[in-house]
């Protein structure tokens, strides 16, 4: 080979790979794709400490200061993560009781259900149905302490024929995409509960607000939702599963607002139950394996703080608007089934937490309890 062609072979190779250098630089290696993680808490029922305040005895199958560490840890495991409860936070034990009936809400305190809340900072919070139990002006005292948005759709006041609460929210998170390339992503979040609240609650209830339907209360809003700009909606549905046949009244509501266009995905509630989970192994249009309904991921995390639920979705731009194009769910518990604890409390929040406990076990030892 002579001197002139081993040199033409040489500019020619070089040419080439600094076209290819060019183009692997402005070809883009990826579509933008964010992921997206979702965690729940639901039905806590004032189950702030792992304490059994009947047997008096630390219980570590309950309590939000053990669902607080799987909380931490998979929010490190993500690059985006968003907190909400699905209501049914302040009552169900004498915790519940003794502040709502002896202590009472004092101006400029917090209850420390909310304290907690505000200290873990949840992004939302749905109303539940046993909200209602100690009566509307003891709950619109203790929701002033409270730093998030709080949320249902269906519950209406009578005197003003509107929401009594804010239906929902559009909540303007900055989120990373896999290329570690910044957007910001307007998130829907609205809340429903059982329209039985009328007959649960019927004392602190008639005469001041009445509920409308779950799904029709959804499809009213929904719509309002998107054109308000929201890129994905997430339904707080303070209600269980079930495919028994739709009616408005239906208890159980989750399977049918998981047929509504626009849902993207749906925390479930009420029931005390774990989706996905075997009980749910027989519904239809179910994936036990990914967590999905009618291919919308759903997720029920227990009660008493004894799961975190987790979806995690996976958003992709196309035409300048992001759409979910994965999804899929799971809980994680804070203790195996022989009640052995699987994660530690966390401190901060037990310390937060403690005087309130401390208080409430006073008092039930006074009692002789």
């Amino acid at each position: 080979m002579n001197r002139f062609t081993f040199l033409l072979i040489v500019s020619f190779f070089m040419l080439t790979s600094s076209s290819l250098t060019h183009a692997a630089e402005v070809t883009p290696t990826n579509h933008e794709i964010i992921r997206l993680r979702i965690l729940e808490t639901t039905d806590l029922h004032a189950s702030l400490l792992n304490y059994d305040y009947y047997q008096t005895k630390v219980d570590n199958r309950i309590g939000l200061v053990k669902t607080a560490t799987l909380i931490r840890k998979a929010r490190k495991e993500a690059d985006n993560a968003l907190l909400f409860d699905n209501g049914d936070h302040l009552k169900g034990n004498p915790l519940g009781e003794y502040l709502a009936r002896i202590r009472g809400i004092n101006r400029g305190k917090t209850h420390p259900v909310y304290r907690a809340f505000n200290y873990l900072k949840y992004d939302a919070i749905a109303i539940g149905n046993h909200e209602f139990n100690y009566g509307l002006k003891f709950l619109n005292a203790a929701l002033k302490g409270t730093k998030m948005p709080v949320l249902n759709a269906n519950v209406y006041s009578v005197k003003k024929n509107k929401p009594y609460f804010t239906p929902y929210v559009i909540l303007k998170r900055n989120v990373v995409d896999q290329n570690g390339v910044q957007h910001e992503l307007k998130i829907g979040v609205i809340s429903f509960m059982p329209t039985q609240i009328m007959k649960w609650d019927k004392t602190n209830l008639e005469g001041k607000v009445f509920a409308k339907p779950i799904v029709d209360s959804a499809k009213e809003f929904i719509p309002i939702m998107k054109a308000e700009g929201a890129d994905i909606i997430i339904a707080l549905a303070h209600t269980g599963i079930s495919n028994e046949p739709y009616n408005p009244e239906s208890e159980d509501a989750v399977y049918y607002l998981t047929k509504i266009s626009g849902i993207d995905a749906v925390l479930a509630g009420h029931s005390h139950s774990v989706f996905p989970g075997p009980v749910y192994k027989h519904l239809r249009n179910t994936n036990m394996e990914t967590g999905t309904i009618n291919g919308k991921p759903v997720v029920m995390a227990g009660a008493f703080g004894n799961r975190l639920g987790i979806i995690d979705l996976k958003l992709k731009k196309a035409t300048g608007k992001w759409r979910v194009i994965d999804g899929e769910s799971k809980t994680v518990p804070i203790a195996d089934e022989t009640g052995k604890p699987l994660v530690p409390i966390d401190k901060g929040l037990y310390h937060l937490m403690k005087p309130e406990h401390q208080e409430t076990v006073d008092f039930i030892k006074k009692l002789g309890l």
